[in-house]
């Protein structure tokens, strides 16, 4: 199941378990308070039964002097259930009929373990209903899931035929008009689409399980050398030491393409990208001197953007892609300052 689906389930099972659970706890509480008066009641008419015949084989009788007892009234202390009842042609004694404490407490345990042994039983059922409940309740879910894939993939079908037109023609016109504008911004907007289109592409794809190791200097290296051909007004600078990473590379690639591609892209004329890895705490922050983002707390949000340009799903994409990696993002902006992302690798460290 995907990480929508496994929450969708989570969440279903846990309403439903923990709802039906407090119901039933609290009818099986009930039912056990009145088996408790039960047992009572029915001990205290043994007890009456017991003063007129005196066969009172689970009873003790005494005789105590007369006070302030109440008669035919059922005590319950330290010293198990208890009741007084008059002695005929007798002013200054009454009868005293008990049930030992450990007796009743042997009698409560019994209640208990056969109350426990229902609940047990009908807990497990709920169980299972709550668990085909859960998956009932998933299915129109996991179909739209699948129809959102089946549509994404025949986008990207569609797309390959076009692009690869449009990246040929152009590639023609650049070599027999040489440069011009024009041609660079059709390159450009092909590269967008690209762009595009791998990001689509990453929505279909689970990258936590797909692993390989990899240096992150070369991995670094090589993205910052793409985007300089693409923004070569920016300075790039790179500062780590060889760092041995376990993780699915592509996801990790695109993670730094986007930040990267957003430094530049939004940075000042002739500003500056900065790359540093703390390899203490295993940080790899990401600074740029752009124009800063307004709200910072709101840029993983989809299709959220602050920009005229793109289509404010980059850094959404980002946060989903970090989640699937176990890399903590956050970042940290002032306007036309500029923006700090940063990447907590802990988990992908090669060991």
């Amino acid at each position: 199941m995907s990480k929508v689906e496994i929450e969708s389930f989570v969440k279903s099972f846990t309403l439903f378990f923990s709802s039906l659970s407090i119901l039933i706890t609290t009818l099986f509480y009930i039912n056990y308070t009145k088996d408790i008066q039960t047992l009572n009641e029915t001990l205290f008419s043994q007890m009456r039964v017991c003063s007129y015949n005196l066969q009172c084989e689970q009873f003790t009788i005494d005789f105590v002097p007369k006070e302030k007892q109440e008669l035919y009234f059922l005590y319950n202390d330290e010293k198990g259930l208890s009741s007084y009842y008059p002695i005929p042609n007798s002013d200054k004694y009454f009868m005293l009929i008990n049930f030992n404490a450990r007796q009743y407490t042997l009698e409560l345990k019994k209640l208990q373990q056969d109350a426990l042994l229902n609940f047990l039983i009908i807990l497990s059922v709920v169980l299972i209903l709550s668990i085909l409940f859960s998956f009932y309740a998933l299915s129109p879910l996991r179909n739209a899931l699948l129809l959102t894939q089946e549509f994404i993939k025949d986008i990207l079908h569609d797309f390959n035929t076009p692009l690869a037109s449009l990246r040929l023609n152009s590639a023609m016109l650049k070599k027999e008009i040489v440069e011009n504008q024009k041609v660079q911004r059709i390159e450009q907007s092909v590269s967008t689409i690209l762009n595009l289109e791998e990001h689509l592409g990453s929505y279909l794809h689970s990258h936590a399980l797909q692993k390989e190791q990899f240096d992150l200097q070369e991995l670094l290296t090589e993205r910052i050398a793409m985007l300089e051909k693409n923004y070569p007004a920016i300075h790039f600078k790179l500062g780590l030491s060889n760092q041995k990473l376990s993780t699915n590379k592509e996801a990790l690639s695109r993670i730094i393409d986007n930040i990267l591609s957003n430094a530049a892209k939004y940075n000042k004329r002739n500003g500056s990208v900065s790359i540093i890895y703390n390899q203490e705490n295993f940080l790899l922050s990401i600074t740029d001197t752009g124009v800063g983002i307004k709200n910072p707390k709101r840029i993983f949000e989809r299709f959220y953007k602050e920009q005229e340009r793109g289509l404010g799903i980059g850094l959404h994409i980002v946060k989903k892609l970090c989640e699937e990696l176990k890399i903590k993002i956050s970042v940290e902006s002032q306007m036309s300052q500029g923006t700090t992302f940063t990447l907590n690798l802990s988990k992908l460290i090669y060991r």
